[in-house]
């Protein structure tokens, strides 16, 4: 794509937020999940194209049909984008489906699994090891009082 500039910063999150007002106020298709996300928006330097991530929370077939939704719904959105943004040209968008939201809940459940598990089982040796301590201790209490038994 090229160098970053702040301007292409700026209109990338410009046009990032747009969408996502536009997909969540203006499009009625039933296609579109109420859980789409858009995560982010790659505008190429000669404003021409740009590329929009969106993430679906829910199944595969939803997150398809999303897809399908917004490319149907493409001028549409353009249309509603040139009439709320000043740039030279309005790009022509291109919906990708975006898996990071997911992957990022799954690896958070992965990890929530883990420490649950490794938490049981230091709960489990806790206890064991607690339980033998205070047999120990009682050994050493009762081997104690025998001796002063004994000296007395």
């Amino acid at each position: 794509m090229g160098k970053k500039t702040i301007k292409n910063i700026r209109i990338n999150s410009e046009v990032h937020r747009e969408i996502a007002d536009i997909i969540r106020a203006d499009i009625k298709d039933p296609r579109i999940k109420p859980m789409t996300i858009v995560t982010g928006a790659e505008v190429t330097n000669d404003l021409k194209y740009c590329k929009v991530y969106i993430s679906v929370l829910g199944n595969e077939d939803e997150a398809r049909e999303t897809i399908e939704g917004l490319k149907s719904a493409a001028g549409f959105i353009r249309s509603l984008l040139a009439s709320k943004l000043n740039l030279r040209n309005t790009p022509e968008l291109r919906f990708v489906l975006d898996n990071s939201l997911e992957y990022g809940m799954k690896i958070s459940r992965l990890i929530d699994e883990v420490v649950n598990k490794d938490m049981e089982v230091s709960d489990n040796t806790d206890t064991s090891t607690n339980a033998a301590d205070i047999n120990i201790l009682e050994d050493e209490t009762e081997i104690g009082r025998d001796e002063d038994k004994t000296e007395e």
